[in-house]
Parts: structure tokens; sequence; C-alpha cells
């Protein structure tokens, strides 16, 4: 079971809101199926995000695939380490491997609880 102090989207980002910040990253489940990363792009701080819309792309030798963001709001921090150290995902993706905080001003209606998400991976199987 993946943590459930956290939300996720069906795309397979994750947010964990404290107040009116949360942070966002990906699941082990995306990082497992990417497998070989060799790219991050992320956001500059001060960027507005939208929910459902992309904030970045990952790229592994399989493919390139965006990052949508569960939230809407402006980027005030990002992972400045992580785009150098892509092991970190697979290593802690629900720690060490976050990618960018959001001060928050709205969320995704497409969100899912730990246990609707694991639904959700049994069904895409």
């Amino acid at each position: 079971m993946r943590p459930n102090d956290r939300k996720y989207l069906k795309s397979h980002e994750w947010c964990k809101v404290d107040g009116d910040t949360a942070t966002v990253g990906i699941s082990d489940y995306a990082v497992e199926h990417l497998s070989d990363l060799v790219f991050l792009d992320l956001p500059e701080v001060g960027t507005t995000v939208t929910a459902d819309e992309t904030f970045g792309e990952i790229e592994s030798v399989k493919a390139v695939s965006d990052l949508y963001s569960p939230l809407s709001g402006e980027i005030v921090e990002i992972n400045q380490e992580l785009p150098d150290d892509l092991d970190t995902l697979k290593s802690d993706p629900w720690a060490a491997g976050w990618m960018i905080k959001i001060k928050v001003t709205g969320e995704s209606p497409n969100l899912l609880d730990a246990a609707a998400y694991e639904e959700h991976l049994k069904a895409e199987g």
C-alpha cells in the first residue's frame, strides 16, 4: 500500500498537503514503469501551475512522460538536486524524491486516496 497521508492522480503523481503548501512527486509505480530515468525538467520557482495540467517532463530510455499537477497554485520550491540525481526517485520517491512544492489555491477533482489509487493500479495492471 502506498502512503495514505497523500492523494494521487491516475497519472501517478502524488501530493501531500501541509497547511497551504503541498509537496508533489511521482509514485514508486511510475518510477518502476519508466525504468531507466535520464532527464527531468522542472519549472522555476514562481511559476503558476493548474490542477490536471502539465508542470514538467520526465524522460527515460523508453519514453518522455508529462508530469501533471494535482493542485493549482504557485511553485514556491523545487528539488534542486533531483535533476542531477534521478536515482533518488528509485530509492525514496515518497520523501527525498519530491519534485516541487506548491502554495495551494485549488485541487484537482480527480484526486484519489491511497485505497482508490491501489484499485486503479490493479485495474491498470
